[in-house]
């Protein structure tokens, strides 16, 4: 039982986390299937190789040294932030490299960047629950670990993961070239330096000064969601510039502009489409409002990168087609 209550505890809270970053995402969602294979890629392929590579590592710090605390030490604040945010990077450098038509925006690179992290989290938190919860101190030790790894630190590695999406998102919306190769090099340093320090920190500090490590922790993360709050404002600012000259066109009607530049209209529409058992045609109008925005937008600042204008040409076109059907808030 105490295997199974730990993978529970361990995955399913992660999941929840990840349904709230998705829903973060208020206007141009990013599609689920992508999300759990960068899931999938998090709790696994990087779970799997961080637990190898660090382990061969330690032992190999342990041989030279004979120091278990050396080799601890030495794991801990400078070989795994360095093997875990390679590993759960790759993941979003995959996507931004083979789907870069999904990664429109630095919010993107957050969603992906935290939902890949999450999937890590899963695993590592099993793992910790189990060994070093249940496994030492039956029960009340599984409590105690969930409460540290769940509650706690639960927002750690999408915290550090999020910079390495970001210096992406940066370079996939630059035309600079010293850009796009130093933007995400700054992100993985930044995703590195955030997790060792983390690390270090959770260290060399114990009794009552480990508090002062948490409250690093979540002022850090505290920061990072001000600053998703400000993206989002920024995409609703996008929907009211890009879409507006899309209502004297007659892509859209102007009470559907209206609900497409809200959040709060979008929810309304698709929750009355729904009563109406009606949801997906609704859904997807405001999702392809949103992906028109982007791309308009990509279009004023990159030019006719990646076939911008037949994309917008052809998104205008389903739009029309929906217009009729699409429920407006």
């Amino acid at each position: 039982m105490g295997v199974i209550a730990s993978i529970f505890f361990g995955f399913v809270p992660m999941f929840f986390f990840a349904a709230f970053v998705y829903w973060l995402d208020q206007y141009e969602k990013e599609p689920r299937l992508l999300l759990g294979l960068v899931f999938f890629w998090g709790a696994v392929i990087a779970a799997a190789g961080a637990f190898l590579i660090n382990t061969l590592f330690g032992i190999g710090v342990y041989g030279v040294t004979g120091s278990e605390t050396a080799a601890d030490l030495t794991t801990s604040t400078l070989i795994a932030p360095f093997v875990e945010e390679s590993l759960k990077g790759f993941a979003v450098v995959l996507v931004f490299w083979f789907v870069r038509n999904e990664f429109d925006s630095i919010l993107d690179g957050i969603v992906y960047a935290s939902v890949t992290a999450l999937g890590f989290a899963a695993t590592e938190n099993a793992y910790y629950i189990y060994s070093y919860g249940y496994a030492n101190n039956g029960w009340g030790g599984l409590v105690s670990m969930i409460i540290v790894r769940v509650i706690l630190v639960g927002w750690q590695h999408p915290f550090y993961t999020s910079f390495t999406g970001i210096g992406l998102s940066i370079a996939r919306l630059n035309r600079s070239w010293a850009v796009k190769i130093i933007a995400p090099l700054a992100g993985l340093s930044l995703a590195i330096f955030t997790h060792a320090f983390h690390n270090l920190m959770a260290s060399v500090l114990s009794g009552p000064a480990i508090l002062v490590g948490f409250g690093l922790d979540w002022t850090g993360w505290l920061a990072m969601f001000i600053f998703i709050l400000v993206l989002i404002n920024r995409e609703k600012n996008w929907m009211v510039q890009y879409l507006r000259d899309e209502v004297p066109l007659g892509t859209i009607n102007s009470t559907q502009y209206r609900t497409a530049s809200s959040a709060l209209r979008i929810f309304v529409a698709q929750f009355s489409a729904l009563m109406q058992g009606q949801p997906g045609t609704t859904s997807r109008f405001y999702q392809l409002c949103a992906e028109l925005s982007h791309k308009k937008r990509e279009l004023a600042t990159l030019g006719d990168e990646s076939g911008n204008g037949k994309t917008i040409e052809k998104l205008r076109s389903e739009i029309s087609r929906l217009s009729s059907s699409a429920f407006s808030g």
